[in-house]
């Protein structure tokens, strides 16, 4: 991983790798541990409180990024635990966090694919919401995004979403996963998300409760 990169021109010793473990067990948490990736990714709520209660003592040396939509009725349960909330997008998910977490690190997710039901907030509109959060007194670290699937859209995401952070004086920028991270890295991402390279396919997910 630190090979590829490094490949697209990126430093790894800057470009921070976080294993996301979505549909893994407790070990593959271990596994990235050992291999020195102490930054986690989990999507689902229950997923992330499950393991980070099975780990026991090994818990204490990661660092969980929530990286799905916030639903504010999981924000309680989450809150003592996670590290960097990524998938920001609306004002009143922040105040959830806020009123639990003050101070928390966040991202804004942005919406870059134009696709239906896709988490995230629309670019125009990721100054005000930055704005709200900073008013919270909320750590916004940075910006986040999924790209869409083809190459050229991929890179024309992730170049405005690095404008856009320009813009703003956002420092951290979470772009980048298993199919795309060398054109997340060749445009500035600071952070890649990676699961599927680093543990292999993900057994079928059983719904969350």
């Amino acid at each position: 991983m630190r090979g590829r990169i490094a490949d697209a021109g990126g430093r790894p010793d800057a470009v921070r790798v976080v294993a996301v473990t979505k549909g893994f067990g407790p070990g593959a948490v271990r596994a990235a541990l050992r291999a020195g990736l102490a930054d986690v990714g989990e999507n689902y709520a229950q997923e992330l409180l499950s393991k980070n209660e099975s780990l026991g003592a090994d818990a204490s040396g990661v660092r969980w990024h929530f990286l799905g939509a916030v639903q504010r009725n999981k924000v309680a349960a989450l809150a003592p635990v996670v590290t960097c909330w990524q998938g920001v997008a609306r004002a009143v998910e922040a105040e959830a966090i806020a009123r639990r977490r003050p101070g928390a690190t966040v991202l804004v997710e942005v919406e870059t694919t134009g696709a239906p039901g896709r988490n995230g907030c629309p670019p125009a509109d990721v100054p005000g919401l930055v704005a709200e959060l900073r008013a919270l007194d909320l750590d916004v670290r940075g910006l986040m995004t999924v790209a869409p699937p083809d190459a050229a859209g991929a890179r024309r995401a992730f170049r405005a979403v690095r404008a856009l952070a320009d813009r703003l004086g956002l420092e951290e920028l979470s772009m980048g996963m298993s199919d795309d991270l060398e054109l997340a890295v060749a445009e500035g991402s600071t952070m890649v998300r990676v699961g599927r390279a680093l543990f292999g396919e993900r057994p079928p997910r059983v719904k969350e409760t």
